[in-house]
């Protein structure tokens, strides 16, 4: 029988939005337009316009020893051009946010290669070579798991990310790279994510409504979806726990659970 792939079980809306994530196979809806050029002003890596740096020489132009893992793996991009690897940082608020840190791990490991990961305090870090991030930093800026107020671009400092709302409902950040903009009612960076002032404001659209966050919202909480609600997650979760109780880094030796 041929393995079909499973991404997370349950039938309640976070559950959904969980396999929806992690499914390559999902085009995720893009809701704002933010240049290339904005975006790499964002992350402050190199200057819009200026050429890549490289730590080795394009991959045709080296000589690779031979190696059956090589024929089997096409290089990313990056990768053959010898880009170096930089980093995006987000931030996610625990107040409805589209999508929390560690779904961002299983959503960048479910759908991209040539990546490493790591989920922090409050914070999701994505690094891969260079030209690769900036594609997918501007989709991720753009798509539905951005939130103009809920979801942060952050370098440095991300502390504060879930403790506080401020009075336009954007998610507190000690070093107020972003703001509310009265007139055009969305949220403009006017720092980059490690709180570096950009020449240009950058403008990152209006903030959903917190009842379509609710609708869409990977995270559970009591004052929405409360997992405990899911039977088949609870059921899920229990399991997990119990074969790691029992069995630490050997959960197959745990019979009859």
């Amino acid at each position: 029988m041929a393995y079909k792939r499973q991404f997370y079980p349950g039938t309640t809306s976070p559950a959904v939005a969980r396999r929806r994530l992690m499914d390559p196979k999902v085009k995720l809806q893009k809701l704002r337009e933010v240049p290339i050029e904005d975006v790499v002003k964002l992350m402050g890596h190199r200057n819009p316009g200026e050429d890549y740096k490289s730590i080795h020489p394009p991959i045709e132009e080296g000589s690779e020893p031979d190696c059956p893992i090589r024929k089997l793996v096409t290089p990313i991009d990056g990768a053959k051009h010898g880009d170096r690897i930089r980093y995006i940082q987000f931030t996610d608020s625990v107040y409805f946010a589209p999508v929390s840190p560690y779904q961002r791990a299983w959503m960048y490991l479910s759908r991209y290669r040539g990546i490493d990961t790591g989920t922090l305090s409050g914070r999701q870090i994505i690094e891969v070579r260079e030209r690769d991030l900036e594609k997918m930093a501007k989709e991720f800026i753009e798509n539905e798991t951005f939130d103009a107020a809920l979801t942060g671009i952050r370098g440095a400092t991300v502390h504060g990310h879930a403790c506080r709302l401020d009075e336009n409902g954007l998610m507190f950040d000690a070093w107020q790279r972003y703001l509310w903009d009265p007139k055009r009612k969305e949220v403009k960076y006017v720092k980059d994510q490690v709180a570096l002032p950009l020449d240009k404001e950058v403008f990152v659209g209006a903030p959903a409504s917190m009842e379509d966050l609710k609708k869409r919202t990977t995270i559970f909480r009591a004052d929405g979806v409360d997992m405990r609600d899911d039977k088949e997650v609870t059921k899920y979760q229990h399991r997990i726990h119990k074969l790691r109780t029992l069995g630490g880094y050997q959960p197959f030796k745990v019979k009859g659970v």
